[in-house]
């Protein structure tokens, strides 16, 4: 009884490129980039593919999976760093009609990679109030369409994806959080802002803002920067500390756990995660080598892989947190598959 994940689903793009690839236009290799980050290739959104469309196609196989019909969703929500159009309208929007989600509300939602988590929340409160109703919760990014790809200590390490759950309710509104005890831990720390950036935005004066009647609008090519060093040391420090804070909320250790799905954003961050708590790495669910980091998409990604390989299971302890820029953290516990 409760609040549950009923179906999973995911989205890679056809092509490939590996960093082999990357290696003919830069000064890198195979060897290199696997050494720094556990990565060996990534999947690109391709022509005529975007965020939208690989969202809807990871929706509708979670749908399926789910055996739900769109008219049964009752909320859209798209965790996204890379949406169709910056910032309106809603990607959310978008692929609800693409679904033809009729009776769904839909919005988008920004906490950069650890924004899955922050969009299970959130639907998580939705169906907890209206359990006759289904909700959908999608990560998606086209990542590698913000890239500066001259730029070796960005560019590797991003790949484009999307991942999907359906969550449900079989218990009376309002019920379900009695028998819940935090399991969600949602945080973040605007002092470290700058160090994960997509730049551009209405941050500058322009145009009319500058007195400039008439004036037309700058051109617009925004990038990711990223300062490593800072990210790293804030990633492994949360990471352990937001799985074991939601341990002790819950009663239990971390060893105790069957699987943690930690945000996919560095071999050596989930490594150096793994050491700092004193676990075995088999603990931790690694797809990165083929994926690189999907941001928003990683952890649904994963979910959905293990899934459907068999690697996760009814009653199985798992944990799902992520890290990004903001700087965002948010971690929540969960016994497959009830929230």
């Amino acid at each position: 009884m409760g609040i549950k994940i009923l179906g999973t689903g995911s989205y890679l793009p056809e092509r490939v490129v590996t960093n082999d690839d990357i290696a003919k236009a830069l000064d890198t290799s195979d060897e290199w980039i696997y050494s720094h980050t556990g990565i060996h290739s990534r999947h690109v959104a391709g022509e005529g593919e975007s965020t939208s469309t690989m969202a809807a196609e990871a929706a509708r196989r979670a749908m399926a999976a789910a055996k739900v019909a769109p008219s049964e969703i009752g909320l859209v929500v798209l965790a996204t760093s890379t949406p169709d159009y910056n910032p309106f309208p809603s990607t959310a929007c978008i692929v609800q009609g693409m679904l033809g989600c009729e009776n769904a509300g839909a919005f988008d939602l920004q906490a950069a990679c650890a924004g899955f988590v922050y969009a299970l929340e959130q639907a998580r409160g939705f169906v907890n109030f209206y359990p006759d109703r289904k909700a959908l919760v999608i990560g998606a990014e086209s990542l590698t369409r913000i890239l500066d790809w001259t730029d070796r200590a960005s560019c590797i390490l991003f790949g484009d994806g999307t991942g999907a759950v359906v969550i449900g309710n079989d218990e009376p509104p309002g019920d379900a959080s009695a028998h819940t005890t935090a399991p969600t831990i949602l945080g973040a720390d605007g002092n470290g802002s700058h160090f994960i950036m997509r730049t551009g935005g209405c941050r500058e004066a322009t145009g009319v803002s500058k007195g400039e009647i008439g004036a037309k609008p700058p051109p617009v090519a925004p990038h990711l920067t990223l300062q490593g060093h800072d990210v790293f040391a804030f990633a492994v420090r949360k990471l352990s500390k937001v799985v074991g804070d939601l341990c002790v909320k819950l009663g239990t250790r971390p060893d105790e756990l069957d699987r943690v799905f930690a945000h996919q954003a560095n071999g050596r961050i989930i490594e150096a995660t793994a050491r700092r708590m004193k676990l075995p790495l088999e603990k931790f669910w690694l797809n990165l080598e083929t994926t690189a980091n999907t941001s928003a998409a990683s952890i649904p990604i994963s979910l959905d892989q293990a899934v459907r390989s068999g690697e996760l299971s009814d009653g199985m302890k798992i944990v799902m947190v992520g890290f990004g820029a903001g700087l965002t953290y948010a971690g929540t516990y969960c016994t497959w598959p009830n929230l």
